[in-house]
């Protein structure tokens, strides 16, 4: 409950806006302009641009342990598909293995691997990042690298850490929409 002014306070008050006079209001504006036409923020002839933006580290992505076991999937792409692709169930038509290498180069790597695979119309891939186990107290930093590349690629469709026989936490199935 809020407490009542006492009259010294109102008294105060309209001393102060005595001379106050309110804003004239300026005429509302009909909403029948023609609306400007939609443009494509990308195209395919930009796939290079497209993947500079999604390599660079967001803020808001969670960080990574380890041993837990990285999944993501669009919105629009069912349970079952990801399901799927958890279980090993498409053909891995290419794979990358980023052990060894630094961040920079990593990255690298990485972004013409998808340019490449995007351009043969590659549907899944599978890309190894290790573990990091020996990368101390940064955690698993290719991994961290390589799930929010994958996250900000817009042609990425789905992405799964990878069944224990293929590198299990160490490893992740990629669904690309080769399409886009």
């Amino acid at each position: 409950m809020k407490p009542k002014p006492d009259k010294d306070d109102t008294a105060l008050f309209r001393e102060a806006t005595r001379d106050v006079k309110p804003l004239s209001r300026a005429p509302r504006v009909a909403g029948d302009a023609p609306k400007p036409r939609a443009r494509a923020r990308f195209t395919r002839a930009a796939p290079l641009l497209v993947l500079e933006e999604t390599l660079q580290p967001a803020a808001d992505e969670p960080e990574l342990i380890a041993a837990d076991p990285t999944s993501f999937a669009r919105p629009g792409v069912s349970a079952s598909t990801l399901r799927n692709l958890r279980r090993g169930q498409y053909r891995i038509q290419a794979e990358l293995d980023l052990h060894g290498l630094t961040q920079v180069e990593a990255q690298a790597q990485l972004r013409e691997f998808l340019i490449t695979a995007l351009q043969r119309h590659v549907r899944c891939v599978r890309i190894v990042h290790g573990k990091g186990l020996r990368s101390g107290l940064q955690g698993p930093v290719l991994r961290q690298l390589v799930n929010r590349a994958l996250r900000r690629t817009r042609q990425v469709q789905a992405f799964a850490s990878a069944r224990p026989v293929d590198g299990g936490t160490g490893a992740v199935y990629v669904l690309l929409d080769s399409a886009a």
